[in-house]
């Protein structure tokens, strides 16, 4: 039987990774020298929660381990686009939250 918390985990991390991507684009067309950390930290995240969506999805070993690492990245990414008005960036951030605490119940179940 799958963990109750797989289902959960996998869609907010493919949210996340759509978020910080549209993010990461919309922050690149508006001012790129000011938005530099929060284009490298969105596109990092969503490397992040692609790459542990995927390895959830296979049941991969280090699955608990990656899931760890995604939200703490997840978590910095919030922090970073928290910091700015652009309602793409409070996508983001919500995004972000919601993926840091998915990824911390899995890692407890």
């Amino acid at each position: 039987m799958r963990d109750p918390n797989f289902e959960q985990c996998v869609q907010a991390c493919y949210e996340c990774a759509v978020a910080c991507d549209q993010c990461a684009a919309a922050c690149l067309r508006q001012n790129p020298a000011q938005m530099r950390a929060s284009i490298a930290l969105c596109t990092d995240c969503a490397e992040v929660c692609h790459l542990c969506a995927a390895m959830l999805a296979r049941g991969g070993e280090f699955a608990q381990a990656l899931c760890t690492l995604c939200a703490l990245v997840c978590d910095a990414c919030a922090r970073q686009c928290s910091t700015h008005d652009a309602e793409h960036c409070q996508i983001c951030a919500g995004a972000c939250i919601a993926c840091t605490l998915a990824c911390r119940d899995m890692v407890e179940a």
